[in-house]
């Protein structure tokens, strides 16, 4: 059956708006991290009369872009890996075995993500005051605290996403690995975890993404020391000025990375998400 000429038509002039949709502000972001600061604050021009290279030099100077960078990664990298540890474990024991309170505990972890997040904002606050006037340990203003507080959202729903791909793994693995004389474990980490690598993937692209750009909570469980790129990209604004070229040159540069990982993991992230609907 061949396809109508005006489908083609209109799925050509869709998927051009939509690129041009997602290509055009990367395109100014590009143009104006290239441009001397008074071209910036001046009109805009499409075609740049003059480039420079000093906005993505003098980015890491204005702001101590690199420290922000810094904790951004190890805090990203930390919560991803708590995400992915826990999930696989919670993921795996709510779908293969039956215990008591099992369909609250999933009815309660699906629940979560109905919250806005700043709906915990002030508890988390206070929770971690209160833990350190009560027993010493710092959880406000640093790394440690700011993982946990990632992990309240990002675990939820990670765990919901495993589930659902674990269900589509057939049984009959685990009963086959554990007629060969495995346990709950070493069938978890031996023939579990190699059949559902697109799902445990998606999980980590997906709790990394959301740390990573995370405005709300870093913006008040952080101090100078432990400030995260999505806020320290605010520093750039001062009483005197803005510095535009600046702020479009690195927030390229801190895009980077993200980008990078999804398009190389994009495969396997789409059918993570995917897994799971279609039985």
């Amino acid at each position: 059956m061949r396809e109508p000429s005006w489908v083609k038509v209109t799925r050509a002039v869709v998927l051009t708006a939509l690129a041009l949709f997602t290509l055009v502000p990367i395109y100014v972001m590009l143009t104006s991290g290239l441009k001397p600061l008074r071209d910036v604050q001046g009109p805009f021009d499409w075609i740049p009369s003059h480039l420079t290279v000093e906005p993505f030099v003098d980015m890491w100077h204005t702001v101590p872009l690199g420290r922000y960078f810094v904790n951004s990664a190890i805090v990203s990298s930390c919560a991803m890996a708590c995400s992915v540890v826990v999930a696989i474990f919670a993921a795996y024991a709510v779908s293969r075995y039956r215990f008591a309170g099992r369909r609250v505990f999933s009815v309660t972890v699906l629940s979560t993500q109905m919250f806005p997040g700043i709906l915990f904002l002030l508890p988390l606050f206070l929770i971690y005051v209160n833990i350190n006037k009560y027993t010493g340990l710092q959880l406000y203003a640093t790394r440690t605290g700011l993982v946990v507080t990632y992990l309240t959202f990002s675990l939820p729903f990670s765990i919901w996403m495993l589930v659902g791909y674990f269900d589509s793994i057939p049984r009959g693995l685990d009963e086959s690995a554990q007629v060969d004389g495995a346990g709950p474990l070493r069938t978890l980490i031996q023939v579990i975890l190699p059949t559902a690598l697109p799902g445990v993937i998606a999980v980590a692209v997906y709790a990394f993404m959301t740390a990573w750009g995370e405005v709300l909570f870093a913006s008040v469980m952080t101090n100078d020391s432990t400030r995260t790129l999505a806020v320290g990209l605010q520093s750039y604004s001062t009483y005197e000025d803005v510095y535009w070229n600046q702020v479009m040159a690195a927030s390229l540069v801190v895009s980077a990375p993200v980008v990078a990982g999804f398009l190389a993991l994009q495969r396997h992230f789409v059918a993570g998400l995917t897994a799971g609907a279609v039985k």
